[in-house]
């Protein structure tokens, strides 16, 4: 008999409940204009460390771990005599993964569910890291609120950014969107 896998359990409910409840909040008129996760990007740039072959090993293994996929390092796009940087030359300035699928669905549920209530002081994400297209981007300062992180892995702090890039967006429909995944986001002042 085939091993059947069983989807994440924030697609499931996605398909099952979110899809149908976003058409009525929003009032749209077709399922497919209901935004969608398309990708999460998750990055971490290496800035003035970049030659410090240590710290650039612990970046790239950490974003392998906590997204389970390889990475890709990337390469200055302009030229900057301040930083000593040429373009496409020299030592990669960060390192970047994309998630898609379930893949996408399952980091983002460890996220919401274990990473986040580990941050220190934590009172909600800014409701201010949207973009014009309903694109939602994510700081994270140290990456040692994820479980997958090891004491060792730890001995080198970064942080890390993670971009939700949702199709047919809006910054109030993107909103709902991760609100009905779960994402605390904080309590607005009135």
């Amino acid at each position: 008999m085939a091993n059947q896998t069983t989807a994440p359990r924030l697609k499931t409910l996605y398909n099952d409940k979110i899809k149908e409840q976003l058409k009525t909040e929003l009032g749209l008129k077709n399922i497919n204009q209901v935004p969608k996760l398309e990708k999460v990007v998750i990055s971490s740039g290496v800035g003035k460390k970049r030659e410090d072959k240590r710290f650039t090993e612990t970046v790239e293994l950490t974003l392998t771990k906590i997204s389970g996929q390889a990475t890709t390092s990337r390469l200055a796009k302009k030229s900057i005599a301040t930083f000593k940087i040429r373009k496409g030359m020299g030592a990669p300035v960060g390192y970047l993964t994309t998630l898609r699928n379930d893949k996408m669905y399952e980091f983002i549920d460890r996220l919401i569910n274990i990473a986040l209530p580990h941050v220190r002081d934590f009172h909600g994400v800014s409701r201010k890291g949207f973009d014009a297209q309903g694109n939602y981007s994510l700081g994270i300062k140290e990456q040692t609120v994820f479980p997958e992180i090891t004491f060792e892995d730890a001995a080198v702090l970064h942080g890390l950014e993670i971009t939700f890039i949702i199709k047919n967006g809006s910054k109030e429909g993107s909103t709902k969107l991760l609100e009905a995944f779960g994402m605390p986001f904080e309590k607005e002042n009135k």
